[in-house]
């Protein structure tokens, strides 16, 4: 694209009016949902962007925000897996950019938190004792989360059986593949499901 080619927009950097204001919605539901606003703000500007990275430069423009505040923004998209960086190809500047799939990624890293409650709630239930109201609510816990997590691998397959139909099979450049993940824990392993019946008391 040559200059005489770009928007007034791509040449201050900005957003149109219209994505401008997508970005801060979407935003905000990523707010309400328990991101944190900065965080949220970023992800959505990476996302509307034409090649789904931007520098920090880049995003303090687009989000009129302060350096530091990028800065702190990346540093937690970076530690949940949703972006990576790189440099610019010829360049010393640094970029961020979402990873590809970054909804699968998202699930992947959700699917190690299931896994990783549900063993210390099974740990749990024996310290408390499975036979009493404390530990049937923690190993009870611990059975819905090994059930969550078969059901996601289950959910996982099937959106990768669609994309590969569509021929756009996911890269995963930035996920994970469905061999790479952790097996769900297997119903006949040697901790075992708790009775069913309702303690007295509980």
């Amino acid at each position: 694209m040559t200059d005489h080619d770009r928007t007034p927009h791509e040449h201050d950097g900005t957003f149109p009016p219209d994505l401008a204001a997508f970005v801060e919605r979407f935003a905000g539901d990523l707010t309400a949902s328990g991101m944190a606003r900065m965080p949220s703000r970023v992800f959505a500007c990476l996302l509307a962007s034409p090649e789904g990275a931007l520098s920090s430069a880049d995003l303090v423009v687009r989000l009129k925000v302060s350096p530091a505040a990028v800065s702190g923004a990346v540093r937690y998209l970076s530690q949940v897996r949703l972006i990576g960086r790189e440099r610019a190809p010829g360049s010393r500047r640094e970029l961020y950019r979402l990873h590809h799939d970054v909804w699968y990624e998202a699930i992947l890293d959700r699917d190690d938190d299931l896994l990783r409650w549900g063993a210390a709630l099974r740990a749990g239930a024996r310290v408390a004792g499975e036979d009493t109201p404390a530990g049937h609510r923690m190993a009870e816990s611990a059975e819905f989360m090994e059930f969550l997590v078969k059901e996601l691998h289950g959910i996982l397959d099937r959106w990768r059986a669609h994309r590969a139909a569509d021929g756009t099979a996911p890269g995963l450049s930035g996920a994970r593949s469905a061999a790479a993940r952790p097996a769900a824990p297997s119903r006949s392993a040697p901790t075992p499901a708790p009775d069913r019946r309702r303690p007295p008391g509980s």
